[in-house]
């Protein structure tokens, strides 16, 4: 068994290990979301917190981890009689990102369900994770159902697994910690809100502190046992204070003054419904504990916010993550009460056990990003031939509502909300024969199946004869996500700053729509005398609006580079991920200029997308009284369809629902 890098020697990310501690001592907090970069030990600070939990009583063969003085009645395994158990270490269960629903709840047999009446079932992830850790990393790629999933059981402490009327349920309460890297796009805020603390990390850029976290891994690989057995007394430390911690909780007093500063917190920083208080309060009697203490502080309750609110604050996915630490001081100040001055700070630890923040070590908090794209830092690279006529960039125009850009016909892609396909979730279209295992029992189907056969199998009694081979799985029709690929013209033709305002203004608002849709997004530019892949294809639609915000416009139109460009991204995409079908959406006035016959090389390149059957889209840029139609030329030549700015607008009179046109007769 591969021995874990200790906890007590992860070098820095106090936060996180402060957060983590803290749903130790009180697993009511509600789990943790780690978000950051890429190699900032975030799988390694988790994994190595299930090394310090106390042991858990379980009832001897159970496999749902029941506590043997309050059994759960409903437990598959049960009924169990209340008496000691035995002890175990608390597990840590990691759901992989591409793990099936029957990992996850587990898996009933239909065929002995429907024959026998036997619920023979196999418990999943989520039985396993009972009363332990459930971690999940990368967990902004896990698909939708079993988002839906992890919600219900979160929010009902059980999970149900139903099957045609036959049900099975099991106690299901876990901590869960999900890591995430943001670049690969965001958390549905629905799962988001699900964490009780989320904390930000980054690599330090201290290089004392990089040469300790790179002479302590390269100890641990060279002998893993020896270098857990030096860090053995700081373990048990910590584990023994984390067990006085859960001894201590239930003594801390929750004063009134600290109850008026958790609210008034919530209600400054517009926090929704009340899930961010029970939290903060939760957190905050957390903090006390750990410290030592049976008072909660305003320290305490300024710890709290910083690790509670950030991520339930965002109004927006193109807001920066993180609060205002200035006027969070000012609402405790003005809501202090005399319990405050308390001056008992407890014990240090870890992150500052006493409830005091890290001090700020320059990581990022959501405003340097912000920061770049309002001086055009990290922008795209200046393409050559830009000329003397480039212009600085313009913040985007507010965005709106836009209409729903679909891709016709029905796909197979990854499960989303914008275009059709079969999926294995949504309204039943028909039947078919399962490949590989059932997951979706199509009753009618496999009842009409097996009734032909019921006197040659010697049928003599009430129950159904079913075999394998009548079993019918139900094919579904939902939604799919698609890659929105955005070209915009950056050129001087689009360069007026009204004109260029709205125009950003419209791709942010169709980047929001990609993000509620589950989309990924791709952008591609083009000015001067070539095009540039500002963004390759990826998950995160805030990265998309961080470029688009620095983008900076002047020079010719190269259209047919633009496009060509984009061609070439589709194809390598197409590569990756062959399932996913991808909607082309170009913003320009339709305009083509430098180079020989810059024209007709527009109009082969945008030929290439409709040879290819790939839905398309123009947003028509023009504007004034005279106007050219050079935008919806653009749009016959792809196969697809042209909308103005106006129209793009969901609460326009053209209509709600706009499907791409291109590729309908290759569809069908």
């Amino acid at each position: 068994m591969t021995t874990p890098f200790p906890f007590t020697a992860v070098v820095g990310q106090d936060d996180l290990r402060l957060a983590l501690l803290l749903n130790a001592v009180s697993p009511a907090v509600g789990g943790v979301l780690v978000r950051g970069e890429k190699g900032t030990a975030k799988s390694t600070a988790v994994r190595a917190l299930s090394a310090l939990l106390p042991q858990v009583d379980v009832v001897p063969g159970c496999r749902f981890s029941c506590d043997p003085g309050s059994p759960d009645p409903a437990c598959p395994d049960g009924p169990h009689e209340p008496g000691s158990g035995t002890a175990r270490p608390a597990r840590m269960i990691e759901l992989p990102v591409g793990a099936s629903e029957d990992r996850l709840v587990g898996a009933l047999d239909i065929e002995r369900a429907l024959a026998e009446g036997v619920k023979a079932f196999e418990p999943g992830l989520l039985a396993d994770a009972h009363r332990g850790i459930l971690y999940v990393d990368e967990v902004n790629l896990l698909h939708d159902h079993l988002v839906d999933l992890l919600l219900d059981a979160a929010a009902m402490g059980a999970s149900y697994v139903e099957r045609e009327g036959v049900s099975v349920r099991h106690a299901a309460r876990f901590l869960l910690v999900g890591t995430m890297n943001p670049e690969e796009g965001e958390l549905r805020p629905q799962l988001l809100d699900r964490f009780g603390l989320t904390v930000e990390v980054a690599a330090s850029r201290e290089p004392d502190q990089r040469v300790e976290v790179v002479r302590r891994r390269l100890a641990h690989d060279d002998d893993p046992a020896a270098f857990a057995a030096r860090w053995a007394v700081e373990e048990a430390a910590v584990r023994q204070r984390i067990v006085a911690a859960r001894e201590l909780l239930p003594s801390v007093r929750l004063g009134d003054g600290a109850l008026r500063q958790i609210a008034a917190t919530c209600a400054a920083f517009e926090v929704d419904g009340m899930r961010a208080d029970i939290v903060m309060a939760r957190t905050a009697t957390a903090l006390a504990a750990w410290a030592g203490r049976t008072d909660v502080l305003a320290e305490d309750v300024r710890q709290a916010a910083l690790l509670a609110l950030p991520h339930r604050r965002r109004r927006n996915p193109f807001d920066a993550p993180g609060l205002d630490e200035d006027k969070l001081d000012e609402t405790l100040q003005e809501f202090g009460g005399p319990e405050d001055d308390d001056p008992d700070p407890g014990p240090d630890g870890p992150g500052g056990g006493g409830g005091q923040p890290a001090p700020d070590d320059g990581g990022p908090q959501g405003g340097d990003t912000a920061a770049q794209a309002e001086s055009g830092e990290g922008g795209e690279p200046q393409p050559s031939g830009a000329g003397a006529g480039e212009q600085s960039a313009v913040r985007a125009s507010e965005p709106f509502r836009t209409k729903v850009l679909s891709v016709p016909g029905l796909g197979e892609g990854a499960a989303g909300r914008r275009s059709r396909a079969r999926t294995e979730h949504g309204r039943t279209i028909g039947a078919r024969r399962p490949r590989g295992a059932l997951t979706k029992l199509h009753l009618a189907a496999t009842v009409q199946a097996a009734a032909p056969h019921q006197r040659a199998r010697g049928r003599s009694g009430p129950g159904l004869v079913v075999r394998r081979d009548d079993l019918r799985q139900a094919a579904r029709e939902g939604r799919e996500g698609n890659l929105v690929l955005f070209v915009v013209d950056a050129s001087g033709s689009m360069a007026a700053r009204q004109r260029m305002s709205a125009v950003k203004g419209a791709v942010l608002s169709l980047l929001l729509d990609a993000y509620q849709r589950r989309d990924k997004v791709g952008l591609v530019t083009f000015r001067g005398r070539d095009a540039q892949v500002a963004l390759p294809p990826t998950s995160s639609v805030d990265a998309a609006a961080a470029r688009l915000e620095s983008l900076p416009t002047g020079g010719r139109t190269p259209l047919a580079a633009g496009l060509l460009k984009a061609h070439e991204v589709l194809r390598v995409e197409r590569l990756r991920d062959p399932a996913r079908r991808a909607l082309v959406v170009v913003v320009t006035d339709g305009r083509a200029t430098g180079g020989p016959e810059p024209v007709a090389l527009a109009g082969r390149a945008a030929r290439l997308f409709a040879a290819g059957g790939v839905a398309s889209v123009v947003v028509d840029c023009e504007s004034g009284p005279v106007r050219l139609g050079l935008a919806g030329q653009l749009a016959g030549e792809l196969g697809g369809t042209a909308v103005t700015l106006d129209e793009l607008r969901a609460d326009s009179i053209a209509g709600l629902v706009r499907d791409v046109q291109g590729t309908s007769r290759r569809a069908a």
